[in-house]
């Protein structure tokens, strides 16, 4: 089920529970890409609220939303960068970016694998792709009062299986947003030090989101193959080993 594009904006941008969100996902993303100068930056579902960190330093950056959720103007204060685009077909040609960051795509979409395949094609070779998904174990899957409470789930190891089988190298993992999904102006007090305690004795399994930054394979190693037996094994040895001339034989028997 997709979220509306409207829903997910009043979300991030005028509810306290989004900004302190975008918050905590921005710092999780930056500490897993402090530099991304000159690099063309990618965003599939809603990404652009964790974008925005990145523009000032990225070579062009591309905010991509399927048609199924809607697509809105961003940033507000900018020329547009966002295009409404088939979730499984990217007008954006292949290799075209370097780094990609996936927020409420994955966990929504119909067919996954085709997902996969189009985030493959358009990652350039080496290229790194971050998936933010609600965390199966977490609360925040369990309640609907934020987007993470929508679509399919993943824990961190489901998420890192599911890569594999899609032509993608898990590397880094990361988990966010320990406090309660409450709007409640007390939760929100005590966010910050949920965070900050999760972070610490890294409690992922208990995190709203899941986070794992994958690398693009481009040589496949194959997963399993039929083994032949040669019926008869190769004599090396005797192949090269030089015949004795014709007639050799006999004369020698004549002379004994």
């Amino acid at each position: 089920m997709h979220l509306d594009v409207v829903e997910l904006r009043r979300f991030y941008y005028t509810t306290d529970l989004g900004r302190m969100v975008q918050r905590v996902l921005r710092a999780r993303l930056r500490a897993l890409w402090p530099d991304i100068h000159g690099q063309t930056l990618v965003g599939f579902g809603f990404a652009a609220p964790f974008l925005r960190p990145f523009m000032e330093e990225s070579a062009r950056t591309l905010c991509l939303m399927p048609a199924q959720q809607g697509v809105c103007p961003w940033p507000v204060d900018g020329q547009n960068a966002t295009a409404l685009v088939e979730e499984t077909l990217w007008p954006v040609p292949s290799g075209f970016a370097d780094r990609l960051i996936v927020a409420h795509g994955l966990e929504t979409c119909e067919r996954p694998a085709a997902l996969f395949d189009e985030i493959w094609r358009v990652l350039a070779p080496g290229g790194k792709a971050v998936f933010l998904v609600p965390n199966r174990a977490g609360i925040w899957a369990r309640r609907d009062a934020t987007p993470f409470g929508y679509g399919r789930p993943y824990s961190i190891g489901q998420l890192e299986k599911t890569l594999s089988a899609n032509k993608f190298a898990a590397e880094r993992r990361a988990a966010a947003l320990y406090m309660p999904p409450s709007h409640k102006r007390f939760w929100l007090r005590v966010a910050p030090a949920f965070e900050r305690l999760g972070q610490r004795i890294d409690a992922q399994r208990f995190a709203g989101v899941a986070m794992v930054e994958a690398t693009k394979l481009v040589y496949i190693a194959p997963q399993s193959g039929a083994k032949v037996a040669a019926r008869e094994p190769l004599r090396v040895l005797d192949r090269l080993r030089p015949k004795p001339a014709a007639g050799h034989g006999a004369s020698r028997e004549l002379h004994r």
